[in-house]
């Protein structure tokens, strides 16, 4: 412990006791705390409120060692064994007490037993544990997940499970990033869904276990993506908020539009091409909407929450960190699993790469855009990911929004707000499609950023069969792609193609 560490103060893996307290259970919650958790460091010794170094004469130091051991060993289930030992700081004898992160949770108080001994560590503060993070800790300390326990009170059918299938395998190949990635997509069936989880076959007939519950949007669990726009920095004034429950792919793409609508979309044009620039990048957007989908509790009742701000997107995911996992590891790309049946489902459907590479992706992305880095805040109750808008350098501004009227008709950089009325976007700037009709979509996709079948049939005044056949002659062409299924669908610029 350097004198450094000290100074700093309590924090989450660090308190102080100026003492040793009579009654152990004044540091015994601590104690269980940090096995629920981290780990952490109790040191005696020093005061809590002044940091003032304390100490302990060198004839009663090795009976309280002694004190500090036994009433560990006494007072806490499952056997926690304390690291107890000397430090000298600033001339002066402490004792420090580490713990290390315990696997066999939960770890609780015998006398307050599990439904009351159960101690957590949030925000540098002691907290009993409420039931969802009991039941984490329980599944944690069983080596078991979650979304492969049976989903009680579910009952599927033969074309539930086959309607499950059919729907992964168009996910796989909607998401699948080029021709050769589409043709490996192979079959799946119910054999594979019970490897994953999915499914739980019990006396030669299948079950759904809640992953199969998450994944259909089927079932009590109430899993649902909240979607909000404030206006200023705080959620004091709401512009517009959504929810979404169904499939989770289908969450995913409503989330992930619902924030393409309200950021801010700028145009930078290279020789004689243009091309369209949100104000964050809409990859680390989505993998960010991904990574909330397949890491959050599902045991917390809460809901994944997507806000824009004036001045940042703010994504939060609702439970703790797993066990092991800690945010500088994340960011380097190590991968906790929480939930392993979705995690293989989500890998099937192509919406998850390699495992633990989604936030060093997301983070190169940001920087790359010019942007600060993204922030990550929490992971004790709950993780949120920051991405602050507007770019660190200002000589290049992705700020100027298609339909805000108030935008600058130029802005720095090369980048320029294209004309609120798209037949007057000059064709001699923009690369255009050969048809009539087919320029006057993409212009409409250059404005809005995408496109519905409804929306092309009243802007051709076509019927729906005709509207389709010129999206999927565009599609073939590269011009545009597209995203989400049945209701949800819709177009969008194809970048890779153009």
């Amino acid at each position: 412990m350097t004198i450094e560490e000290i100074l700093a103060g309590e924090s989450k893996n660090v308190e102080f006791k100026e003492n040793l307290p009579e009654k152990s259970i004044k540091y015994m919650k601590s104690v269980v705390a940090f096995a629920n958790g981290t780990g952490g460091k109790i040191i005696f010794g020093i005061a809590d409120k002044t940091r003032e170094v304390i100490g302990f004469d060198k004839e009663e130091i090795f009976k309280k060692m002694d004190a500090i051991a036994n009433a560990v060993s006494d007072s806490c289930e499952p056997t926690i064994i304390p690291d107890i030992t000397l430090r000298t700081v600033d001339g002066k004898t402490v004792i420090v007490a580490e713990i290390s992160e315990g696997r066999q949770r939960p770890y609780y108080i015998k006398a307050l037993g599990r439904e009351g001994g159960v101690y957590v560590r949030v925000a540098g503060t002691t907290r009993l544990a409420d039931e969802y993070m009991i039941k984490e800790l329980m599944f944690e300390g069983s080596n078991r997940y979650f979304d492969q326990a049976l989903c009680t009170g579910l009952t599927i059918t033969d074309e539930d499970i086959d309607a499950l299938c059919k729907a992964m395998k168009e996910q796989a190949l909607k998401n699948a990033h080029n021709e050769e990635q589409k043709a490996s997509v192979k079959e799946v069936g119910r054999q594979q869904l019970r490897s994953w989880g999915v499914l739980i076959e019990r006396d030669g007939k299948d079950y759904p276990s809640n992953a199969f519950a998450i994944l259909t949007g089927n079932g009590g669990l109430h899993v649902t993506t909240q979607c909000g726009v404030f206006k200023g920095t705080t959620k004091a004034v709401f512009v517009d908020r959504r929810e979404y429950p169904g499939p989770l792919w289908e969450q995913i793409d409503e989330a992930f539009q619902f924030v393409l609508r309200n950021i801010h979309l700028g145009a930078a044009f290279v020789g004689i091409y243009r091309q369209d620039i949100y104000e964050i990048p809409p990859d680390a957007i989505r993998e960010l909407i991904i990574n909330a989908m397949v890491h959050r509790s599902y045991l917390d009742h809460g809901t994944i929450q997507v806000a824009v701000y004036d001045n940042r997107l703010e994504i939060t995911s609702p439970g703790k960190l797993p066990m092991g996992q800690t945010m500088e590891r994340m960011k380097e790309g190590y991968s906790k699993i929480r939930n392993e049946a979705l995690a293989h489902a989500f890998a099937y459907m192509n919406l998850i790469e390699h495992w633990g590479s989604g936030i060093p992706r997301i983070i190169d992305n940001v920087k790359a855009a010019g942007l600060r880095e993204p922030e990550f805040i929490g992971g004790e109750v709950d993780l949120r990911i920051n991405i602050y808008r507007g770019q660190i350098n200002d000589n290049v501004d992705r700020g100027s929004d298609l339909n805000d009227p108030n935008s600058a008709d130029k802005v720095p950089g090369n980048i320029s707000k294209v004309p609120d009325n798209t037949s007057k976007v000059p064709d001699n700037a923009i690369k255009m499609p050969d048809s009539e009709q087919e320029q006057r979509i993409y212009k409409y996709v250059l404005k809005n950023g995408s496109i519905t079948t409804n929306k092309v049939m009243e802007l051709l005044n076509v019927k729906q069969r005709r509207a389709r056949v010129i999206l999927q002659s565009m599609i073939e062409k590269d011009w545009l792609k597209k995203t989400g299924a049945a209701r949800s669908t819709i177009y969008l610029k194809n970048t890779e193609g153009r």
